[in-house]
């Protein structure tokens, strides 16, 4: 089984996109997470960048926010279209609200896997604070539903809304473990989505709860043949880096701690491509 490493655009969107691009090379990541650029020439030049430098793309829908549900809908299908257009490998979406009802939400989750199958381009469902799936037993009640839902598992999320590592809900953690097709490889602990590194001594028990659920899904992936795998390193700026020195030291510890994540899983991962893995 093949696995991919994406780089995220957050926090460097100062940057041009042939610059990122090559950046995000020159690292060694296979590929670039984002969001569409609003406007039709950045559109043009995330492409030329993305072509130039022989990188792949994942597309993310987090940007629709309108709390009416009727235009809520007519947002989100506007955008997952346009970055179907873009061709991506598949698209993360930040789907639904937390306080929309649970009708309302299978409703948005079931015309995203209408516009799935209209495009022939996978639609994954982050897990995410303030979505549909802002928490483990929540998103367990519409996997039971829905079956054929595939998650973009960031479990820094639920572990906040817990405020634990979920060891008292091993069954809807192991459900959605099942259904995750990417992950998102940020660390994060019992009061807030991100540590402030994981190389830290300190840090090493949120680092192994996480690491622990990503390799059951690494394991699951593999045993069930699939041919390729995805984690986009996603540490983010600031809020999520709080820190008082300078934005440009917080850009630059935010690529160090993405870099260091995407090496991190690769050393970890080496040996699926070449033996049976158990998880």
């Amino acid at each position: 089984m093949e696995i991919l490493f994406f780089c995220t655009r957050w926090g460097s969107e100062q940057l041009s996109w042939d610059s990122f691009s090559r950046k995000v090379r020159d690292a060694g990541f296979d590929g670039i997470e984002s969001s569409l650029p609003g406007h039709p020439t950045e559109q043009e030049q995330m492409m030329e960048g993305l072509s130039k430098h022989g990188l792949k793309f994942i597309g993310v829908h987090w940007d629709t926010l309108t709390p009416n549900f009727s235009n809520h809908k007519s947002e989100m299908e506007k955008r997952l279209f346009a970055l179907a257009a873009a061709n991506p490998l598949f698209i993360t979406s930040h789907t639904g609200k937390d306080h929309f009802s649970f009708e309302q939400n299978v409703e948005l989750l079931t015309r995203a896997e209408e516009i799935s199958l209209l495009t022939g381009v996978p639609v994954l469902h982050e897990t995410h604070r303030g979505k549909f799936s802002f928490a483990a037993h929540i998103t367990r009640a519409f996997l039971e539903r829905l079956p054929w839902l595939k998650l973009t598992l960031d479990i820094s999320h639920w572990y906040t809304v817990a405020e634990s590592y979920l060891q008292d809900q091993h069954e809807s953690l192991e459900l959605a473990l099942i259904h995750t097709s990417h992950i998102h490889s940020r660390v994060g602990f019992t009061q807030g989505p991100q540590i402030t590194d994981p190389r830290y001594h300190e840090w090493q028990e949120a680092l192994q709860h996480h690491l622990i659920c990503w390799d059951k899904v690494v394991g699951i992936q593999k045993n069930e043949g699939s041919q390729r795998f995805t984690f986009t390193s996603e540490f983010g700026p600031y809020p999520y880096m709080a820190s008082s020195i300078s934005a440009n030291a917080v850009s630059g510890c935010q690529w160090d701690l993405n870099t260091y994540m995407k090496d991190l899983l690769k050393g970890r991962y080496t040996n699926i491509l070449t033996k049976d893995y158990a998880g």
